[in-house]
């Protein structure tokens, strides 16, 4: 199994002129979760959209799985060379929104397994057999039937996990997962998170919940201003961080931290 299962180099992407990304350099390693910190406004949603191709970056590379996409010089026109490598990429990477995105008209059991068989091309029964797997795994088994007016946030945002994870990405990217959601649901979101990195599938997380950035992190990144400053174990990101950026941020969220 390779290390490095996702690998971003000198990422950059601007819109409108004023640059978002500056040359991201990440590499997330296979089996482990990492967080990506940072203030608002600093790029981490963006670099999770080029991810998984919804943006088209400007210039850099991108391998995931040992499938590269890549961008050179300042040409604004994309090929279909690279639309094609960029949806060949996009099945190997599923995201979680903040906004959960289920569809309002089906069930539980239909939002994840109705894409399925549109998608993937799988047989109704097969794909009903593993949606109910899914919803079991996230706790939700009970509740297959239930449309998303009749769930919790906290409810919904483990469909869409369900959902994501029905595709069997390489990766899982969350987008402020919990940020939409009443502060008593959150934990059963992140306990669901948490589960799966037991489980060694590997997820690349944008959030601002440090408790669990701090105890359950593989891996921290910490961006700031398009780029990333500063990366590493979370014990050492939370107790010894080395630039005054990342102090700054974690005093902010986490008073008496380093």
């Amino acid at each position: 199994m390779e290390k490095h299962l996702v690998e971003i180099q000198g990422l950059k992407k601007a819109f409108q002129g004023h640059p978002v990304l500056k040359g991201i350099d990440l590499a997330v390693d296979s089996g482990c979760m990492t967080v990506l910190l940072g203030p608002s406004g600093c790029g981490k949603s963006t670099l999770l959209r080029c991810l998984n191709g919804i943006e088209v970056f400007d210039q850099g590379k991108i391998t995931i799985g040992g499938l590269t996409l890549q961008r050179i010089g300042a040409n604004p026109r994309v090929d279909g060379a690279f639309r094609r490598t960029a949806h060949r990429m996009r099945n190997l990477v599923g995201i979680v929104f903040q906004s959960f995105n289920l569809f309002p008209h089906m069930t539980a059991l239909e939002n994840v397994s109705v894409p399925l068989v549109i998608v993937r091309g799988m047989a109704r029964s097969e794909a009903r057999a593993r949606a109910l797997s899914l919803l079991e795994k996230v706790g939700l088994k009970d509740r297959a039937d239930a449309f998303p007016s009749e769930l919790s946030g906290g409810q919904q945002q483990r469909a869409a996990i369900a959902r994501a994870l029905a595709m069997k990405p390489r990766v899982l990217l969350y987008d402020e997962p919990t940020s939409a959601l009443d502060p008593t649901l959150v934990d059963e979101v992140l306990e669901v998170m948490k589960g799966l990195d037991a489980e060694g599938i590997t997820q690349l997380v944008v959030t601002h919940e440090m408790r669990f950035a701090r105890d359950a992190a593989d891996k921290i990144a910490f961006m700031s201003d398009g780029l990333i400053v500063e990366e590493g174990s979370a014990e050492k990101i939370f107790s010894d961080p080395a630039d005054s950026r990342t102090r700054q941020f974690l005093r902010r969220f986490l008073p008496g931290s380093a």
